[in-house]
Parts: structure tokens; C-alpha cells; sequence
């Protein structure tokens, strides 16, 4: 893989994956998701013993060290899957493999799991592509690029098994253009995890336009197996979960840009009194508001730039 190609997760905004030094929108850190004693948020566990083998995709690959290819391989790994995790970036795979590290030991010292050192043991950190060559399913969590992520999937072609799954991770992209440059398009879909991989239920089980049923089903039986609530959406712009919510964000923005309130404000009545369970800017601050902004420009440019999904300058001086 070329090296000037960065492989970070979308939702990375912590690990660099993005625009590297980018800003908060200033919400107060007392509104995002509950953290536990060790001041994380509470991570989610699959059911069971993490001895046994849970994963019906026994040998899965990662593209991407950041954020969010990190904690996917966590979440893989604790259902008893042998994850081998990929980057480009030494310095990448280095910090994923510590903050993996790190929380495993974490969940050992508070008993949620038995053994750190068993889970750590089924996780490889590879820096050639090669190494993913036994994988039945492999998640591209790169930057939210189609380029990048389409030269990815074809590489990864000339790696993997014809009857390997090829899954992105994307938030926003078309699958039905990312599979289309692909020699079997069938076998590839969207697996959409949500930031933190390793504490939300939800993944998006997403189809595109050549995408077999054998390959949904497998996914989501891996997501099941793994611990997720996977729903399944056709390809469309932002998919369910961000078209959804970018008005929600969007409007939040517009109000703070035409200085009705400002973003601890706006956050503090969705929040508190309309029983949200976070506030726009809180919940972008936590994804990123770099990966934030490239979901919205994206949804914004595929809806022939319906004003609902439109990018804030508010956000573009954030990123900037």
C-alpha cells in the first residue's frame, strides 16, 4: 500500500485520524456518555466466557490502527476471534496496540474479564497487508475517503480468499460504489460501527447494489456474535443512523452561528430538559468533528445538496 495513505478509522478524532489538531465545540465533558470508575466509558462486553469461540468469522482483519479499527479489533478478539490489525503507520499500530493494552488490563483489574493476556494473545499488529491473507472477513476502518478506501478493498483483493468478506467501516460512503471496483462485488458491504466501537451496540449492516444475501447474513451473525445490535439499510446517503441525526447537529450549529445560544446552552436543554441523552455538540466533539464534517459533506454532495445535510461554517472553523 502506498505510503503516504493513512489508515484511520472514521470517528478517529482523538488518535489524529482526521485533520490532526482540530477544536471542541466547547460543550461541557460532563455531558457525554457515562464513564466508569476508571474514567472511560463503559465499555460492553459480549455474553460468556472469553475462552470460547464465539465469532463465527474465526480469523477477521482490520485496515486501520486508529480509533476505531483499535477497538473494533478489541470487540473481535473478546468473542474469541484471532484479529490481525493493519496500518501503514508504525507509530499508529504502536498506540493502538498499547490503548487495546491498556484497556484489557483495565477490565481484568475490575474482574470483567479473566484473562487480559488470552484476549491480547489473538491480536496481531501487522505492518504488511499479507498478514490478513487468512482472514474470512476483513473491515476496512480507513478515512473516510472513497479513494483511499476503494484502493484498499482492491488490494485486499489480491490478498484474501474469493469467499473472504470485504466490509467498510464507512459512515457515510456509497457501498454500491465502493464494491463496484471490486473483481466479486457481491461479497462486499457496510459494517458501520458507532464511536466508542467498544461500548455502542450498534452496528449498521449495510447492503449496496451487487451485495449477496450470504454476505449480510454473515455479518450480522458476526455482530450478533460479537456482542452488537446490527440493523440492516440499503445504501443511501448516511445510511440511517447520521441522516438522521446531521439536522440535529446542522440546526444546532445554525443556532449558535445566528448567536441565539451558545453551544453549552444548546447542549444544556437537549440534554437536561428535552431528555436527550447528549447534546449535538457534546455527541460531535465525541465523534470528531473533523469525521463529523466529512459525513456531512458527503451526505450534503450524494443528496444533490438538499439544505437539511448542508455543512456550517461553525463546524469548517472548528476543523480549520
Amino acid at each position: 500500500m502506498s505510503g503516504s495513505r493513512e489508515h484511520s478509522g472514521p470517528g478517529d478524532a482523538r488518535s489524529g485520524a482526521g485533520s490532526g489538531a482540530r477544536k471542541d465545540s466547547g460543550s461541557p465533558v460532563a455531558e457525554r456518555p457515562r464513564a466508569d470508575s476508571a474514567g472511560s466509558v463503559a465499555e460492553r462486553l459480549p455474553e460468556g466466557s472469553a475462552e470460547v469461540v464465539r465469532s463465527p468469522e474465526s480469523v477477521v482483519g482490520i485496515v486501520g490502527a486508529g480509533t476505531m479499527g483499535a477497538g473494533i479489533a478489541q470487540v473481535a478478539a473478546l468473542a474469541g476471534a484471532q484479529v490481525y490489525v493493519h496500518d501503514i503507520d508504525p507509530d499508529r499500530l504502536a498506540a493502538a496496540a498499547e490503548s487495546v493494552r491498556r484497556r484489557m488490563r483495565r477490565l481484568a483489574e475490575t474482574d470483567r474479564i479473566p484473562d487480559a493476556d488470552a484476549v491480547l494473545g489473538r491480536i496481531r499488529f501487522c505492518d504488511g497487508v499479507s498478514a490478513l491473507s487468512g482472514a474470512t472477513l476483513v473491515i476496512e476502518a480507513a478515512v473516510e475517503a472513497l479513494a483511499v478506501k476503494v484502493a484498499i478493498l482492491r488490494e485486499l483483493e489480491g490478498h484474501v480468499a474469493p469467499t473472504c468478506v470485504l466490509a467498510s467501516n464507512t459512515s457515510s460512503l456509497s457501498i454500491t460504489a465502493l464494491a463496484a471496483a471490486l473483481q466479486h462485488p457481491g461479497r462486499c458491504c457496510g459494517m458501520h460501527f458507532f464511536n466508542p466501537a467498544t461500548a455502542l451496540p450498534l452496528v449498521e449492516v449495510i447492503s449496496g447494489a451487487q451485495t449477496e444475501p450470504a454476505t449480510l447474513d454473515r455479518v450480522e451473525a458476526a455482530a450478533r456474535a460479537w456482542g452488537k445490535t446490527p440493523i440492516r439499510c440499503a445504501s443511501s446517503p448516511g445510511f440511517l443512523v447520521n441522516r438522521a441525526a446531521r439536522p440535529f447537529y446542522g440546526e444546532a450549529q445554525r443556532l449558535v452561528e445566528e448567536g441565539a445560544a451558545d453551544p453549552s446552552t444548546v447542549d444544556r436543554i437537549l440534554a437536561g430538559a428535552a431528555g436527550f441523552a447528549m447534546g449535538p455538540f457534546a455527541l460531535t466533539d465525541l465523534v470528531g468533528q473533523d469525521v463529523s464534517l466529512a459525513v456531512a459533506t458527503s451526505m450534503w454532495q450524494d443528496t444533490f445538496h438538499d439544505p437539511r445535510y448542508a455543512p456550517t461554517r461553525f463546524q469548517q472553523d472548528l476543523v480549520d
